[in-house]
């Protein structure tokens, strides 16, 4: 009996985890206005009425900057516990983190290289 109110625990957990997000979704599907018209529908951008299509293509070296500035900050998030723990960490500690580097280092050479850095 003992294991059965440890499984209704982590099931009330569960249902409860649910229930907290979907709980204001529905409110807000049953209290939300209901009369669509026109203006409602149109594109809005910032106050200003948009001009042609608003489906612009962007060329891929915007998309791969802007992944390499995420790989780089994400790099900081890992390398920043690493510092503070510096002193009660070991060689291999700081083996691991010289590789971790390395290997962004590395990647960068690479993207640069392919000029993913230059803006044509």
């Amino acid at each position: 009996m003992l294991q059965v109110n440890e499984w209704l625990f982590i099931g009330i957990f569960f249902a409860i985890a649910w229930a907290l997000p979907a709980t204001p979704i529905l409110i807000a599907q049953i209290l939300q206005p209901k009369r669509a018209n026109r203006l409602k529908r149109e594109t809005y951008e910032c106050g200003i009425e948009t001009v042609g299509d608003a489906w612009v293509q962007f060329k891929v070296q915007y998309y791969l900057y802007a992944l390499i500035f995420v790989v780089f900050d994400i790099e900081t998030v890992f390398l920043f516990p690493w510092a503070v723990a510096y002193n009660q960490l070991g060689f291999y500690a700081f083996f691991e983190m010289l590789l971790f580097v390395a290997l962004l280092a590395v990647a960068l050479v690479y993207a640069w290289r392919k000029g993913a850095l230059e803006w044509t």
